[in-house]
């Protein structure tokens, strides 16, 4: 193929792309066990269907227009959307294809659209070092995300983006392209700050 011909190819392909709606940024491919956990939630794109399965929406669209500072856990300016959290996935350790919350974005019509998935693990239920999963360390261990979740929650946590592309990253806790604009119940947060490992 001539080289000439490669900038109109590309713009030809953008154009097939855009025509079939596909979005360029969730063109990413992701390594098979992501792949295994994005079908594996796949169903939950009807936020209902989370609801009989036992999640259910702490409603607040979490946004954080200020990176963490010092002291605080290092968040890159950007949302999080709505959680949807449920309890009886919540333990000492985390299921690859069962995280514990969901993650939501409203669009304008406030309609929520999943984005993506966090694994969360409370310090009290006895974790005795850093979770790890994906080849990643969670995050954390913090404080939990008032108001949504009581201060002294500490946790780690790990978000994966799997349906809503991340210029901070597939595994950053927050998403410059996840907005709360207009949603009646967006919360504009603070980092949460970091807190010590209980000692053994």
């Amino acid at each position: 193929m001539p080289i000439q011909s490669r900038p109109r190819d590309v713009f030809i392909g953008l154009l097939v792309a855009m025509a079939l709606g596909i979005s360029v940024g969730e063109a990413q491919t992701l390594p098979p066990e992501l792949q295994k956990l994005k079908t594996a939630l796949e169903k939950y794109q009807d936020p209902y269907v989370a609801v009989r399965d036992g999640y259910f929406s702490t409603v607040g669209c979490v946004d954080y227009p200020k990176p963490g500072g010092h002291g605080q856990v290092s968040y890159a300016a950007g949302g999080m959307g709505v959680h949807f959290i449920n309890p009886g996935l919540i333990g000492p350790t985390p299921d690859p294809l069962r995280p514990g919350l969901l993650l939501y974005e409203p669009d304008a019509s406030g309609k929520l659209r999943l984005v993506g998935a966090e694994l969360f693990v409370p310090l009290a239920t006895g974790v005795k070092e850093r979770p790890q999963l994906f080849g990643r360390p969670f995050d954390g261990p913090m404080e939990g995300h008032e108001p949504l979740l009581p201060k002294d929650l500490h946790h780690y946590d790990l978000h994966v983006w799997l349906w809503k592309d991340n210029p901070a990253g597939l595994f950053s806790p927050t998403n410059p392209n996840v907005k709360c604009t207009g949603y009646p119940f967006a919360l504009i947060e603070e980092a949460p700050h970091i807190v010590p490992h209980p000692t053994r």
